[in-house]
């Protein structure tokens, strides 16, 4: 991977960021990704919420069926789960969609959108028992032609979308660019002016109340990201669960090198540059951006609220129904996914309908907390 950046600068210049790391995490042979299929949990290089155990994607088949139900069964159906990883999330969906509704299981269509040839691999053998539910491609523009209702969501990978990397100096914002020094390391070039007039119009919002040498992330992709999973959607909604802030805290002054981060081995890192494709480069998530995004593409805000109080709400029958009986394992499950010390409060969830012919009334809690975010 160094060496095929190397050449790229040496022919073309300095790298933007977002440029550098798509290639770093994506590129098809080489890239983060592509070259490992084992990041999650312990062996791994991150925790996440799926590494808890099966409760959480229990969970999110219970949110999948209350909404199923609510749109009147239809038959059949689809879920759409983007950034799979190895499909252990899946894979807990599916078990638990089989048990707890089977008629529902019957009727679904699980597409999982992965170009990365190891990696679907990996999820197909990992979804073996559910391979008559599920089905695997390159590209979710295929599903555009036979449109269904659904969801389409995904943990933990809003996150991973490449991003710009930008600097305010005396005269404004400036993009970091990748360059190489004397010796071939990697290093920032600031020196060029900001020419990309979607990076510029997604950095007219933040105002100009910031320090000299402030750095923060911006991504301008979710717009592509999302328009070929809402076409493979008749109707029906959008989910998304990842750490984050709305824009005002996002972009706090105080926040003056932004929220970039590597991790390898469980050991978090600021420098994406030192060593590309051997450790995964992530940034948290604007959820103003993605709204805003998502309602220009004709999508309607339903909830922003911390991953504790949603899962909270989700299980509040499946709670109920251990009144008595507790099983203490999936309660130390729940507690580990909830507790605002843990991934409770470091994790949001907005929930966005999509071609919604029954709109429905939000909270006046969820209102406020929607309107922080957009």
């Amino acid at each position: 991977m160094r060496g095929l950046l190397q050449a790229r600068i040496a022919a073309d210049g300095p790298l933007g960021f977002a440029d550098f790391m798509a290639s770093t995490l994506y590129h098809p042979d080489l890239g983060y990704y592509a070259r490992q299929v084992r990041q999650v949990g312990r062996a791994g290089d991150f925790f996440t919420s799926v590494s808890v155990g099966p409760l959480f994607g229990e969970l999110l088949a219970r949110r999948f069926l209350r909404w199923w139900q609510a749109a009147g069964t239809p038959q059949p159906w689809r879920l759409i789960e983007a950034g799979a990883h190895d499909g252990t999330l899946a894979a807990d969906i599916l078990a638990a969609l089989g048990s707890l509704h089977p008629t529902a299981f019957a009727a679904l269509d699980y597409v999982i959108p992965e170009p990365l040839p190891r990696l679907q691999a990996t999820q197909r053998e990992k979804l073996q028992p559910f391979a008559v539910r599920v089905r695997h491609l390159s590209n979710p523009a295929a599903l555009a032609s036979q449109p269904l209702p659904g969801i389409a969501f995904g943990n933990e990978v809003l996150d991973a979308l490449p991003f710009h990397l930008v600097e305010w100096q005396g005269d404004g914002w400036h993009p970091c660019h990748v360059g190489c020094g004397p010796n071939g390391a990697f290093c920032w070039d600031t020196a060029l002016p900001l020419t990309d007039p979607a990076l510029a119009a997604a950095l007219a919002p933040l105002g100009t109340a910031f320090p000299d040498g402030y750095r923060t992330e911006v991504r301008t992709g979710y717009g592509a990201f999302f328009a070929p999973l809402l076409a493979a959607l008749s109707s029906g909604m959008l989910l998304w669960l990842d750490y984050g802030f709305a824009r005002p805290d996002y972009y706090h002054p105080a926040r003056q090198q932004g929220t970039l981060r590597t991790f390898s081995r469980h050991r978090a890192a600021a420098d994406p540059l030192l060593d590309p494709g051997v450790s995964d480069i992530t940034a948290h998530v604007d959820f103003t951006a993605v709204a805003e995004t998502a309602i220009a593409l004709g999508c309607r805000p339903l909830l922003f609220r911390n991953q504790g109080g949603w899962l909270t709400e989700v299980a509040r029958d499946w709670l109920l129904a251990m009144e008595g009986k507790p099983d203490a394992g999936l309660l130390r499950q729940f507690q580990t996914l909830t507790h605002p010390a843990q991934l409770g409060g470091r994790f949001h969830v907005l929930e966005l309908a999509c071609n919604d012919p029954a709109p429905t009334a939000i909270s006046a809690a969820d209102h406020h907390r929607l309107a922080m975010a957009w």
